[in-house]
């Protein structure tokens, strides 16, 4: 008999369908060849995806269900481990990778990120159940060690692996130029991604200029100050008066998920610079472009536009050591990100109202269980 576990989930193609489920709990022994972790769920992160695929924008179940655990943001601690296991042991914090791989060259080699199939596969998003449960079961290669010492960043781990991607992807893409060494950088939107995005940048130690459109003061420009970074307002200065004063950004990495402001960044960035879009841009929205202008500029100033999407367990890695950094370097700060919390998987109603309603929540995440 199997022994059931809570999941909030809904139902893909039905705009308003979060639910509660009731789901079989997993064992380790599903994955084969002794290489599963089972995970005892501590924290879950929810965001703008969660909220859209309650929105039935888009979203599938995995084949056989009709209904999506979603959730894509983990932190939680292993329970148990199948014997050929090396990487993490029973105790151990962990965070788990989205993507899984389809069946191109990439997915073989372990970077399922960069898929060249038309059909993907994502926990919590399309054709994988997610993490808002009680337990779940991976194989060894998804699960990532979290340090003790950053526990108290739970659910930052996903997004910041989002971060650290477009970053590192923008420097590889720049090997091109044999000598790149950037030194200004705008990031577009001051939302947890591009919170995380202002700090990496820092870190490799460019002077970093954050856009958004609230006011100061605000917790979005106090976090963006704490990590020794400028805070702008965009209903205050335009990013044409922005160029004016820091002259061409050498990077924009664009988080904002507002098409025009993607389209306006090609208008501004300066010569061998790049152009980074992580937002993900939903409905039928049109805007105007100086077709021509951009045409020139870019092709007499070698630019280049990157789209960056999800991450593989490297990037991981880099965004623990770079959230370890930070963490260090900006004492107290990170952790203002985090800053609604919402009690048990039975309080799904509020975790969705959060997103729907509070446009000052940052970062909604759901308290699961206690280590």
């Amino acid at each position: 008999m199997d022994f059931l576990m809570k999941a909030v989930a809904v139902k893909p193609g039905t705009p308003n369908s979060v639910h509660m489920q009731e789901i079989a709990r997993p064992s380790v022994d599903q994955v084969a060849d002794g290489l599963g972790v089972l995970v005892k769920v501590l924290k879950v992160g929810v965001d703008a995806t969660d909220r859209e695929i309650n929105d039935a924008l888009y979203g599938n179940a995995p084949d056989g269900d009709d209904y999506l655990v979603i959730g894509h943001e983990c932190f939680g601690v292993v329970e148990a481990v199948g014997e050929n296991v090396k990487r993490v042991k029973p105790g151990d914090y962990v965070t788990a990778t989205v993507r899984r791989p389809g069946n191109s060259i990439y997915d073989l080699i372990g970077t399922n990120d960069m898929t060249s199939e038309e059909t993907y596969y994502e926990r919590g998003i399309n054709l994988r159940h997610g993490f808002l449960t009680e337990y779940f079961v991976d194989e060894e290669e998804y699960i990532v060690r979290v340090p003790q010492g950053l526990q108290h960043l739970h659910v930052l781990q996903e997004p910041m692996s989002c971060a650290a991607k477009a970053v590192h992807q923008a420097y590889e893409a720049q090997r091109r130029m044999k000598v790149w060494n950037p030194k200004v950088a705008y990031v577009l939107g001051a939302g947890q991604i591009g919170l995380l995005t202002t700090l990496v940048l820092k870190l490799r130690g460019l002077e970093v200029f954050t856009l958004a459109r609230g006011e100061a003061p605000n917790l979005k420009a106090e976090i963006v100050e704490g990590m020794e970074s400028t805070y702008v307002s965009t209903s205050q200065t335009s990013m044409t008066e922005l160029v004016a004063k820091t002259g061409r950004p050498d990077l924009i990495v664009d988080a904002t998920g507002f098409s025009p402001l993607a389209f306006e960044a090609m208008e501004h960035i300066g010569h061998n610079g790049v152009v980074v879009w992580t937002g993900i841009t939903g409905g039928e929205r049109k805007t105007e472009v100086p077709s021509d202008k951009i045409n020139l500029e870019w092709v007499l100033g070698n630019k280049l536009l990157l789209g960056s999407v999800n991450a593989n367990r490297g990037h991981f890695e880099m965004g623990i050591r770079d959230l370890a950094l930070g963490d260090m370097m900006f004492p107290g700060v990170l952790e203002k990100i985090l800053t609604n919390p919402v009690d048990g998987l039975d309080n799904y109603k509020e975790m969705m109202r959060l997103l729907v309603e509070d446009k000052d929540a940052l970062k909604v995440f759901v308290n699961v269980a206690t280590a």
